[in-house]
C-alpha cells in the first residue's frame, strides 16, 4: 500500500504529463488557425504558462526526491500528436479544439485541486502553493475559453456558410 507522500509524487509525475499532453495540443492547434488570431494569441500565452506549471511540477518532484515519467510524458506527448493531427481533416477543428481544450483545462483544474489537498495532507506547504499558482492559470484559462466560445462558434459558423457559398473550403 502507498503512503501519502507516494500518491504525491505519483499525482505530481501525472500533473507533468499532463501539461506535457496539453502543450503539445494547443501548439498544434495554434500552427492551424490562422483566422481566429484572438484564439490563437490567448492560446501561444496559454502554452508560457503551461511550460510554467511543468516547471514547477519538476521543482516539486525535485525537491521532494521524486523526477518526472518519461513513459508517461511520451504517452501524453503520443496521445496529443494523435489529436492533433485528426485536426487536420475536420473542417471545424477550431470548434472541436475550443471543445477539448475547455474540456481539458476543467481536468487540469481537477488535477491541481487534488494536488493541493495532498500537499497539505503530507505538510507540503511549497507543493500546495505552486500548485495553487497553476490552479489560478488555469481557472483563468477556462473561464476565457467558456466566455469566448459563443463568439467563436458564431465566427465559425458564418465563415462557413461564406466558405459554402462559394463553393471553396
Amino acid at each position: 500500500m502507498a503512503t501519502n507522500e507516494e500518491h504525491l509524487v505519483d499525482w505530481l509525475r501525472d500533473a507533468h504529463a499532463m501539461e506535457q499532453q496539453a502543450e503539445t495540443m494547443m501548439t498544434a492547434l495554434c500552427e492551424r488557425i490562422e483566422n481566429y488570431p484572438p484564439v490563437r494569441d490567448r492560446l501561444q500565452q496559454h502554452i508560457a504558462e503551461t511550460r510554467t506549471q511543468a516547471q514547477r511540477l519538476e521543482r516539486c518532484l525535485e525537491r521532494i526526491g521524486g523526477d518526472t515519467s518519461a513513459i508517461k510524458d511520451l504517452a501524453g506527448r503520443a496521445t496529443a500528436f494523435g489529436q492533433g493531427l485528426s485536426g487536420m481533416f475536420v473542417d471545424d477543428e477550431i470548434v472541436k479544439g475550443a471543445l477539448a481544450s475547455y474540456a481539458f483545462e476543467n481536468m487540469e483544474i481537477a488535477s491541481y485541486t487534488i494536488l493541493i489537498a495532498a500537499a497539505e495532507a503530507v505538510g507540503d506547504a511549497e507543493t500546495r502553493d505552486l500548485c495553487e499558482q497553476s490552479l489560478q492559470e488555469e481557472k483563468a484559462m477556462a473561464a476565457w475559453l467558456v466566455e469566448h466560445l459563443p463568439a467563436l462558434t458564431k465566427k465559425f459558423l458564418a465563415r462557413d456558410e461564406v466558405l459554402e457559398e462559394g463553393g471553396k473550403r
